[in-house]
């Protein structure tokens, strides 16, 4: 079995926190920052600490994209997925075509995402 070390860029303090301990319920170890700039900071610190990421689109210091865009060219094997209670279909696509592996609305459905962690994990059916 592979662990997962996920980051959670959240703006929503509750929402990323609550995420993070039910993942870890889920034996993920999840760190998380708390707007685009610092998320950006951590992931240049800590080189390929993560499995995934965990992406919210609407940042209030920077956008998701822009986010997005950065972490590939950091780290462009390490896959995001991108979650938001305000994504359109153009969001949508242009993350996909920045190499978002999920778009994901919120609320999030913890059981389709634990499914798709294990995925990542090879753990999959």
């Amino acid at each position: 079995m592979k662990h997962i070390d996920i980051l959670i860029i959240d703006d929503e303090i509750k929402f990323a926190d609550m995420l993070g301990r039910r993942l870890s319920l889920r034996g993920v170890t999840c760190h998380a920052c708390y707007d685009g700039q610092s998320g950006l900071k951590w992931i240049k610190a800590h080189p390929g600490a993560v499995t995934l990421i965990l992406l919210d689109l609407k940042l209030p210091d920077i956008y998701g994209t822009q986010v997005l865009a950065t972490i590939k060219k950091i780290d462009p094997a390490v896959p995001v997925f991108i979650i938001t209670g305000h994504g359109t279909q153009a969001d949508e696509a242009a993350c996909l075509a920045l190499g978002a592996c999920e778009f994901i609305h919120k609320p999030v459905n913890i059981e389709k995402l634990t499914t798709r962690l294990n995925d990542v994990r090879g753990e999959g059916t």
